[in-house]
């Protein structure tokens, strides 16, 4: 049993914490919203606390899932961060999808202050955390990602050390690039099957075991069809992750010309008010 602090409880955070609380582990959670806590605790056991700062206080591991880049600078290098009370040799391990700069400015102030850093941003969604399945793509050293694994694999059913700080990230970075073309080919598949008139129960039967077959179409295809949107990753989300990706593509020099198609797709989807559908929702934007 370790003594573990949990920093964000959101709908990715909670469960991911529940499962370490599961494992046997002592856990100590802040949440910027307090009752969010006490609830967790109330059903999870452990305690929580007013500040990040003193989540980490005398923790051998603080883990992390919040929202953005700023959210992550405050709750780890701000007034009350957890960097400011986390002792020496003890393990810092982020969760969120932020940028790969924060991800290595967090590698450095850590190296400085004797912490080990890794950035692990997952896949696998919010079914994935409840479940304890995700995959989980780790940057930073071999030695926090060795010092993470055995706690990590209380919610994950892979774990890949991608290379140094900010190689997670940028790893997540690739991932949703993925995604975005993967999820539009399944959304256009669909429309253009529904404007042919052929029955879809049988298209899928015909197209989901060969080569035009993916998560999003085992997963999406029939939910898309009844035109249910109100779970899984949001479109909000979505567009953030992929505007981290194409600012680092200005950086590298890659083209992303399908991403950033798909990215304004997901903004028309945003303005008719579906920032906080699935990201199947992409359907919507195709007509009847």
């Amino acid at each position: 049993m370790a003594k573990l602090a949990y920093l964000g409880l959101g709908v990715m955070g909670a469960p991911m914490a529940r499962h370490l609380a599961a494992a046997g582990h002592d856990l100590t959670v802040y949440n910027r919203s307090p009752a969010k806590a006490e609830d967790w605790v109330q059903a999870h056991g452990g305690r929580a606390v007013a500040s990040a700062a003193e989540a980490a206080d005398g923790a051998e591991a603080i883990f992390s899932c919040v929202g953005t880049d700023d959210d992550l600078a405050e709750v780890t290098l701000g007034h009350d961060g957890a960097f400011r009370t986390m002792k020496p040799g003890a393990l810092f391990v982020d969760h969120t999808t932020v940028s790969a700069k924060i991800a290595r400015q967090l590698g450095v102030e850590g190296k400085d202050r004797g912490f080990l850093v890794l950035d692990a941003p997952v896949s696998g969604g919010e079914i994935g955390a409840q479940k304890g399945t995700l995959s989980i793509m780790c940057g930073g050293t071999k030695k926090s990602f060795e010092a993470a694994q055995p706690l990590m694999q209380a919610y994950a059913a892979r774990m890949v050390h991608i290379g140094g700080s900010g190689a997670g990230q940028t790893c997540k970075m690739v991932n949703q690039v993925a995604i975005a073309g993967a999820m539009q080919g399944v959304a256009e598949a669909l429309r253009f099957a529904q404007a042919s008139g052929i029955d879809l129960d049988r298209t899928f039967e015909a197209i989901s075991g060969g080569a035009a077959s993916s998560w999003y179409m085992t997963n999406r295809w029939t939910t898309m069809r009844e035109g249910k949107y109100d779970y899984g990753f949001a479109v909000d989300w979505m567009r953030k992750d992929l505007g981290l990706a194409i600012d680092e593509a200005r950086s590298n020099g890659a083209p992303l010309p399908v991403a950033a198609l798909v990215d304004q797709f997901f903004a028309d989807v945003q303005a008719a008010g579906g920032g906080r559908h699935d990201i199947s929702a992409l359907l919507t934007r195709l007509g009847k």
